[in-house]
């Protein structure tokens, strides 16, 4: 049977239209790839009570003020999350992406983090920090150069597994590690200038 010519394009632009949204479900903000293992799945929500959802971080979380850590809490993690992983980038840096923060082998019961988070490497509760781009275990807060305004995300990964990566793993590492494993995933945004 022969095909008409209007409805093999039709047929062409509906294909187009669908690889598009896979791909942009698939590619994170800083260009990794991640692929849910159930994309349908969403129920995860993360927020902070410093700031709102593409606000302006305050000062004191940031390299002008006291540097440490702002509170972080969230909901709606999955029932067969074996761990979750908190990373911190600043995608707008000049030379690329720089990580901020890298936590991972939390909990799953965890809801939180609180306000000067521990730069501890491994926690009472099995949570272990990795090493920052900065050479640092823990939080290192915004420290743009003066000009442009630079977006910070904050990105929360519910898992089915436990990292078996050591205290200071990097957040290329913590990727590796967590490819297959994403049952859930959502991203906090924060601003700053100087």
């Amino acid at each position: 049977m022969k095909l008409d010519t209007a409805l093999i394009m039709a047929i062409i632009a509906v294909a187009a239209v669908y690889g598009t949204v896979i791909v942009c479900q698939q590619i994170s903000s800083d260009g990794m790839a991640i692929i849910p293992n159930d994309p349908g799945s969403k129920s995860l929500n993360f927020t902070s009570p410093a700031f709102q959802n593409g606000e302006m971080i305050p000062p004191q979380y940031t390299c002008q003020g006291s540097d440490i850590s702002p509170p972080l809490k969230w909901k709606g993690v999955p029932e067969e999350t074996e761990s979750l992983v908190m990373i911190m980038d600043d995608a707008d840096a000049p030379n690329g992406t720089i990580t901020h923060w890298v936590l991972f082998n939390l909990p799953p019961d965890t809801r939180g983090i609180p306000e000067s988070f521990t730069a501890q490497d491994k926690l009472d509760n099995g949570a272990i920090q990795g090493k920052n781009d900065f050479g640092d275990i823990g939080y290192t807060g915004p420290r743009p150069p003066p000009g442009k305004q630079h977006e910070y995300y904050f990105r929360l990964y519910a898992i089915d597994t436990k990292l078996d990566l050591s205290p200071g793993a990097t957040k290329d590492d913590v990727m590796h590690a967590l490819k297959g494993h994403v049952i859930d995933d959502v991203e906090l945004t924060g601003t700053y200038s100087r």
